[in-house]
């Protein structure tokens, strides 16, 4: 069994102070693969006094050198992409027919290649100069749902804009990150410029949080922890942007293609086992289609192949871990005790798989926005259907939760649907499953966090603005 023993710091890996280690279970398994030493906060303030060290120099990169370093990092990182791909599967369960595994990784350093050539770091505003300029020391607190992407999406806004940071992945996928900051230490990413410190929330996530010197904080995670990292920033005013958590409504109007509609949300929600925040869970078509909706539903779940994430055959795969099953076993059974109707899937492992943290892939009707399945995000297979009378209805039951990450159309009428998007209240809208993408920014409305991420709107966040009055104009990067 391999042991990972040590945290990446100042451009070495080093062992960490603390004695505390944490077991790695496969979870289409349950069987312990390896075990991860956990850092604390005495390594958390090493990182940071490295990090803080190596700004002075990486913010004062040109505009070129960072170029030069992101296209060494996409290189790399693509001779090495089966070993991070082959990480996700053991660690998260992630089917090995997700592409999206590394391929949206790759895909962020690469758009932050392209944003950092056309981006103006300083611009006239009138008689003033406005400068943006690296905000400084940040640290990346990452969820165990997309490990690469999400690694991948706030390092690469960093070194575009010359910032340096302190990583910390989820506890629960820490081999991604182990083997991504291997490519970026590969690819010559100078020392201090990123460290990786492994650990739990409460010690190594708060230590970043409530650090002082530490300038910035980008998290992906729950909106339970995300009030929790805001509230330990708060003291040091630092800036903290967040990706929290979803309830995403698919809009189903009368004249879409009820087929392709059913199809698409029966692979967008289920993919990764259904743990992804932008998910369409929650199925709004109108009163007059719900039989026919709820027949095409059941007709294309029982297609759903759930099983080894090592089979190409496999479209779902195991939740992450324990608690995680056992988090959507308490949602079914509380769809169930609450009247929703149960069309497909319900309680307990499918048929066959005897070991591991496998769900069925359900399906609830009769679904009302007063039960909790329609409110709480549960981070798995699970579908709810809900009726509206017209489209008015439809938008209220879509902006009636807490969240506002996502929200998802399908019509012919594209000005309809534009016009329905402009009403949502969340952060991403798309339109007939159109598929997403790095340059159009990612966030969310409410309780789905706060700032952006990718593209230009996602390097901004990277960037403090400084103006700049009574200097003759001096325009370049």
């Amino acid at each position: 069994m391999k042991h990972y023993d040590k945290c990446f710091i100042d451009g070495q890996w080093v062992e960490p102070r603390s004695a505390r280690t944490f077991e790695l279970i496969n979870p289409a398994s349950e069987e312990v693969f390896a075990t991860v030493a956990l850092a604390s906060a005495q390594d958390v303030d090493l990182a940071v006094v490295a990090a803080r060290r190596a700004f002075w120099d990486f913010s004062q990169t040109t505009r070129d050198e960072r170029i030069a370093l992101l296209e060494r990092i996409v290189a790399r990182f693509t001779e090495r992409e089966a070993d991070v791909a082959a990480a996700i599967t053991r660690e998260l369960g992630a089917p090995v027919c997700l592409k999206q595994r590394t391929g949206a990784a790759i895909d962020a350093f690469r758009q932050a290649i392209k944003t950092l050539r056309a981006y103006e770091f300083e611009t006239r505003l009138g008689d003033n100069i406005v400068r943006r300029e690296p905000i400084g020391v940040c640290g990346l607190i990452t969820a165990w749902n997309w490990p690469a992407q999400l690694l991948a999406t706030k390092v690469s806004a960093a070194l575009a804009a010359g910032c340096t940071v302190i990583v910390k992945p989820s506890e629960f996928t820490p081999v991604t990150a182990i083997l991504m900051t291997e490519i970026l230490h590969e690819a010559g990413v100078p020392k201090g410029v990123v460290n990786l410190v492994i650990g739990d929330g409460p010690t190594v996530g708060q230590a970043i949080c409530k650090h002082p010197d530490i300038d910035f904080v980008s998290f992906t995670g729950s909106t339970r922890a995300g009030i929790l990292v805001a509230e330990a920033a708060a003291g040091t005013v630092k800036r903290v942007s967040q990706e929290l958590g979803g309830k995403s409504a698919n809009i189903i109007l009368p004249d879409a293609d009820l087929t392709a509609a059913v199809r698409w949300n029966v692979t967008r929600a289920f993919t990764n086992s259904g743990q992804s925040c932008h998910a369409p869970t929650r199925i709004l078509v109108q009163e007059a289609q719900v039989d026919e909706v709820v027949r095409l539903l059941a007709d294309e779940v029982v297609k759903v192949r759930v099983g080894d994430p090592q089979d190409p055959a496999t479209l779902v795969g195991p939740v992450v871990n324990r608690a995680q099953f056992e988090r959507v076993q308490h949602y079914i059974q509380v769809g169930i005790d609450e009247g929703a109707r149960l069309v497909s899937g319900g309680l307990g492992r499918p048929e066959g798989l005897l070991h591991g943290y496998y769900v069925r892939p359900t399906v609830f009707a009769d679904v009302t926005s007063q039960m909790t399945i329609a409110q709480e995000e549960i981070f798995g297979p699970v579908l709810a259907v809900m009726s509206y009378r017209d489209e008015a209805d439809a938008i209220a039951i879509a902006n009636g939760t807490e969240y506002g990450l996502g929200g998802y159309i399908f019509t012919r009428d594209s000005a309809r649907g534009k016009d329905i998007g402009a009403r949502m209240r969340a952060g991403r809208i798309f339109l007939n499953g159109a598929p997403s993408n790095t340059e159009a920014p990612m966030g969310g409305y409410k309780r789905s966090g706060n700032g952006r991420e990718m593209g230009v709107f996602g390097l901004e966040e990277y960037l403090e603005v400084k103006a700049m009055i009574g200097f003759a104009p001096s325009l370049g990067a």
